[in-house]
């Protein structure tokens, strides 16, 4: 049937023919986007917004930085594509500064197209590389929606497609803040989430575990920053029951932790890592996997079964150069440390003793979550784990009118500005948030 779309306003075209992600599609109202630059993005209507959720936390380098629109052009230019089984200097440029600034012994890298697809490969390298059949992943985690990864997820996302025949097992994680071991302290949550994990480990059969995969940092899930000595105390336990340590990076790696890496604040090298993300800050599709040197051995002389038409695209690698070296020249990793550090967290603690809707603060660099309740006695959520709220909706809702995009999930906003955010414009996006905070204060109760 022929529908005349030109007396169809964008934001009717957009919905009447683009299925979007994670959505009830009749109840989407998607912002109409005209451009972005910097830390802010305009609407076609001319309004412009602070970017606090850096999109998905994947704009880490901020919008149109030009050096890396520069690469794409020069680039594409030059080659657009090849197939993945010929050499570009694009690719192996990138790889190499990925491996420049990954744990020792990272060998090679495998690239994606994304953060899921990395995580897919990852789980079957380390099940060929093992030859056994499980992996464990921990309860309020996030590592993709492909038919693997989904099913790794330890949010409500995996239920209404969770197979329950991929092989996985969940395990808690730590998180003090909502402890399930009853711990008074980070110390004790450390040594009890552990214990919890040996004993999932010898319960499940330590010969049939091929890995366990961590987000560093868990992101989505709530950036429950883990205490000092978990990372360690699960590296210590792979050795000792030959687990693959899958560190996933999509969210928390290339500089959202004030490190180029989350790993590096646990003192651990893993065996593989997965990344997407902030490699390019997302402009154009990009993921992979930086592999150990065993692993690679076990492929050696063995076919690794996997790949994918666009791995080692050349756009999308030479934005990943572009990226990581603006990134190393113009101290972002560093910048992103300091924001955290005398900005964020000061901030954001001060702005909790004004308001009793905030139940806890947490994060590192520009990584930071403020969990809203009901009662800071009874820990009661704003918002239903799995859901959300009418008190976040308005919540929202009053960020853009104040003209701030925020990430929100369930009874959380997590502040996720760009790594190259100045602190004038941290204390300014900072403003607008406690602006829109003040309009829900009243949901709080003694």
């Amino acid at each position: 049937m022929s529908v005349d779309r030109t007396k169809m306003s964008n934001f009717d075209r957009e919905r009447a023919s683009v299925f979007h992600s994670w959505s009830a599609q009749n109840t989407i109202k998607p912002l109409m986007v005209k451009s972005a630059k910097g830390l802010y993005v305009t609407d076609e209507d001319g309004n412009t917004y602070l970017d606090f959720s850096s999109q998905l936390v994947n704009v880490n380098i901020g919008h149109q930085q030009p050096d890396v629109v520069e690469a794409i052009r020069a680039q594409a230019a030059e080659l657009c594509t090849i197939a993945p089984q010929h050499g570009n200097p694009a690719r192996f440029r990138a790889a190499e500064l990925i491996l420049d600034h990954s744990f020792e012994g990272a060998a090679k890298v495998f690239f994606t197209n994304g953060g899921t697809e990395a995580n897919e490969h990852a789980v079957r390298m380390a099940r060929l590389h093992t030859g056994r059949p499980k992996i464990l992943a921990r309860y309020r985690s996030y590592h993709g929606a492909t038919a693997t990864s989904i099913n790794l997820t330890g949010d409500p996302r995996r239920w209404s497609v969770d197979t329950a025949n991929a092989g996985v097992v969940h395990f808690f994680g730590p998180f003090l803040y909502r402890s399930q071991f009853h711990s008074e302290n980070e110390e004790q949550e450390c040594q009890r989430a552990l214990e919890h994990l040996r004993s999932t480990i010898e319960f499940e059969g330590p010969s049939t575990i091929a890995a366990i995969i961590l987000e560093s940092v868990p992101g989505t899930a709530g950036i429950m920053v883990p205490p000092k000595g978990y990372l360690k105390g699960v590296r210590a336990l792979c050795d000792e029951f030959g687990i693959v340590y899958i560190a996933d990076e999509v969210m928390c790696g290339f500089g959202r932790t004030g490190a180029w890496f989350g790993y590096e604040h646990g003192g651990i090298a893993p065996d593989l890592v997965t990344f997407a993300k902030g490699v390019n800050s997302g402009y154009i599709p990009l993921g992979g996997v930086v592999i150990n040197q065993a692993i690679c051995d076990t492929f050696a002389d063995r076919v690794y079964p996997g790949g994918l038409t666009y791995s080692g695209h050349p756009l999308a690698c030479a934005s990943a150069v572009a990226a990581i070296e603006m990134m190393e020249r113009d101290g972002v990793i560093e910048n992103a440390k300091s924001l955290g550090d005398d900005v964020l967290r000061p901030a954001l603690l001060e702005m909790a003793k004004r308001h009793p809707i905030i139940g806890d603060i947490r994060g590192l660099g520009v990584f930071f979550a403020v969990e809203l309740v009901i009662n800071r006695e009874t820990k009661e959520p704003l918002a239903p784990y799995g859901g959300s709220s009418p008190a976040m909706n308005e919540l929202v809702a009053a960020c853009r009118a104040e003209g701030l995009l925020v990430f929100n999930n369930f009874n959380r906003i997590h502040v996720v500005p760009p790594c190259v955010t100045t602190k004038a414009e941290a204390v300014e996006g900072l403003e607008r948030f406690e602006r829109a905070l003040t309009t829900i204060d009243h949901y709080a109760k003694a």
